[in-house]
C-alpha cells in the first residue's frame, strides 16, 4: 500500500468516486467549523463528487444537520450526513432486541428516543440498555458507570457511538464507548452502531463506486476503512495529536502499525 503525506486532498481526489468524510476532529471541534475543512467540501461539491458526513454522533441525523447549521454549515452540505444514531433508529423501529429500553445518556440524545417513550423503563425492567453516552451530572468519573452496570449484565447493550473519547474544544470528554468497554469487561454483551462496523457503512455505500475515508480516529475512521477495504486518509492533528507530535514523518506508520491498522495518505488537518 503506499502511504505518503499529502499537502491537500487535491492531490488525490481524482481516483474517488465519494468520500466518508468523519465530522468531529475532521469538519470540527465541537465548537467550530475548521475553514480548511469546509473548502474541502466546497471544491468537492464544485467537482460533483459525492461525500458523507458520516459520523459516530448517537442523535438522529436531522439533529447533527441542526446542530451543523448553527456551527454556520452551508445548508446543502448538510444534507449528506448519516450518524450511528440514525442506524440505531432504524433498529429500534424493528424492535430487534425487544421493546423496553433503559436509556443510559444525556438528555441532549432524547431526539433519539422521542418516538419511543411508552418504551423507556427502569434497569430492572428493561430488555436491553440503550447507551448514548455519559448522564449529564456523571462525566468526570467512570467509576459510577461500574457500579451501576455490573448487577445488569445479562441484559444486552445497545452502544450508539463507539468512539471511547472526543475533543469538545480544548476539553477531552468520554463518549458511550468507554461505557461499553467497561460493560464488557463486567462480562456484558454489547451491539456497536457506527464506525468501524459495516452497518453504516451498507447504508452509505453505492455499488461500483471507489471510496476514500477520511478521519482522525484510528480505532473507527481507520479500521473502519480498512475492514470495508476503502483507502483512507488519516488526519494525524486529531484525536491522536499525542501520538504524532514531534514524530518524524517517516515514522507516522509506526503508530498505525500499534493498532495494527494501516491508511494510504496522511494529512495534519483536512485541507484542499
Amino acid at each position: 500500500m503506499e502511504t505518503k503525506l499529502i499537502r491537500g486532498l487535491s492531490e488525490v481526489q481524482s481516483k474517488y468516486d465519494a468520500f466518508f468524510i468523519d465530522l468531529w476532529g475532521v469538519i470540527h471541534n465541537g465548537v467550530q467549523l475548521y475553514p480548511n475543512a469546509i473548502n474541502v467540501l466546497e471544491n468537492l461539491n464544485k467537482l460533483n463528487k459525492r461525500f458523507v458526513l458520516i459520523s459516530n454522533d448517537p442523535r438522529p441525523s436531522r439533529s447533527v444537520e441542526k446542530y451543523l447549521i448553527n456551527l454556520k454549515m452551508n445548508k446543502a452540505f448538510t444534507k449528506n450526513v448519516f450518524t450511528s444514531g440514525e442506524a440505531t433508529l432504524q433498529t429500534l423501529k424493528k424492535n430487534t432486541y425487544g421493546e423496553k429500553f433503559y436509556h443510559l445518556g444525556p438528555e441532549r440524545d432524547k431526539d433519539l428516543i422521542k418516538e419511543f417513550k411508552k418504551n423507556k423503563t427502569s434497569l430492572n425492567k428493561c430488555d436491553f440498555i440503550l447507551c448514548t453516552g455519559l448522564f449529564e451530572n456523571e462525566e468526570v468519573s467512570l467509576d459510577y458507570y461500574k457500579n451501576l452496570l455490573k448487577k445488569y449484565t445479562q441484559v444486552k447493550m445497545l452502544c450508539t457511538n463507539p468512539d471511547l473519547i472526543v475533543h469538545r474544544g480544548s476539553k477531552t470528554e468520554y463518549c458511550a464507548g468507554s461505557i461499553a468497554a467497561i460493560f464488557e469487561k463486567l462480562g456484558g454483551s454489547v451491539v456497536y452502531f457506527g464506525k468501524p462496523y459495516p452497518e453504516i457503512y451498507n447504508f452509505c455505500t453505492k455499488k461500483n463506486e471507489t471510496v476514500l475515508a477520511i478521519g482522525d480516529n484510528i480505532r473507527t475512521d481507520i479500521r473502519g476503512a480498512n475492514q470495508m477495504k476503502f483507502d483512507s486518509l488519516f488526519i494525524t492533528g486529531g484525536i491522536h495529536k499525542k501520538e504524532f507530535i514531534n514524530l518524524p514523518e517517516k515514522n507516522y506508520d509506526k503508530v498505525l502499525i500499534k493498532y495494527k491498522t494501516k491508511t494510504n495518505y496522511y494529512q495534519e488537518k483536512l485541507s484542499w
